[in-house]
């Protein structure tokens, strides 16, 4: 005998747990509730253990039903989401586009602009992921990619969306403190944001001899990704380089203040591929996020 029982048998069994009720499982299901009792009781005898005490009013999963519930709910939710993947794929669900970005400009760039977004195309809907690397790439699943660098990608169709410049930002009172101690960059505690999967930012080395500021020690407190780097800055720990596209919204409310004259110009900027070919969501995506200025939302 298989050790899976027959799928329709699961979808009944999550139907009652998830509504606690065979009657609005029954209506749910669009099915009589002799043939939900008959279905749980097929269950049961699948699984060689009661899945509900039947000795209370409304019956209860017990342990076991507690048990496959959970497990019955995190693998049909799993399957729905290939399923929607798999259409996003084939261009069947042209109501939803995935786009890829790095976590910093996921939390502090796109994620406050996309109520602009909606508001253009409420029947879209925007799954934004942010993967471990810092350069995210076109995969199956994902229709837009926005990252940083120069532009020399060859998948899918790139667009540039603005030139990005660097500074280094830190709390206002740590800045002003700084300034007033007359301690420059050549001495002023860094933040550092390092991991495997941050090979194409930037770093303090780079901005350093960039500027031409010698430095004895670059030592500082070190982060795996941006935004756990910024919370640090946010507390006054130190200062850390901002890209000016993500950094722009602390710096007006006054959360963060730039480095006075510390604006670099790397050559870089971001850019947003999109796969091809390119379905008219993905489109209307992509002719929004053109027009977006960088610096306002």
């Amino acid at each position: 005998m298989s050790s899976l029982p027959p799928l329709r048998l699961l979808t009944t069994f999550e139907a009652v747990s998830r509504h606690g009720s065979m009657r609005q499982a029954a209506a749910r299901l669009n099915v009589t509730q002799p043939a939900i009792s008959q279905a749980l009781k097929a269950l049961e005898a699948h699984v060689g253990m009661a899945l509900f005490d039947r000795s209370t009013r409304p019956a209860r999963l017990t342990e076991a039903g507690e048990l496959l519930a959970r497990a019955v709910r995190d693998g049909l939710g799993q399957i729905s989401a290939a399923l929607e993947d798999i259409r996003s794929l084939s261009g069947q669900d042209d109501s939803q586009i995935t786009v890829s970005c790095t976590l910093g400009m996921a939390t502090y760039w796109l994620m406050p602009r996309l109520p602009d977004f909606y508001a253009r195309n409420p029947e879209v809907t925007v799954n934004v992921q942010a993967p471990s690397t810092d350069l995210p790439h076109l995969a199956p699943g994902i229709d837009i990619a926005v990252r940083y660098g120069t532009g020399a990608w060859l998948e899918g169709r790139t667009m540039k969306l603005f030139d990005e410049q660097v500074c280094p930002v830190g709390a206002p009172a740590l800045v002003e403190r700084l300034l007033a101690e007359g301690v420059g960059l050549d001495r002023a505690p860094l933040i550092h944001v390092r991991s495997p999967h941050n090979q194409h930012w930037a770093g303090w080395e780079d901005y350093l001899r960039t500027r031409g500021v010698n430095r004895a020690r670059l030592a500082g407190q070190s982060f795996n990704n941006y935004v756990q780097a910024a919370q640090a800055v946010l507390d006054g720990r130190g200062l850390m380089l901002g890209w000016r596209s993500i950094a722009a919204g602390a710096v007006r409310e006054g959360a963060l203040r730039m480095w006075p004259g510390g604006e670099v110009d790397l050559g870089t900027g971001y850019f947003v591929t999109a796969a091809t070919p390119t379905s008219r969501t993905a489109q209307s995506f992509l002719d929004w996020i053109v027009g977006v200025d960088p610096l306002q939302f």
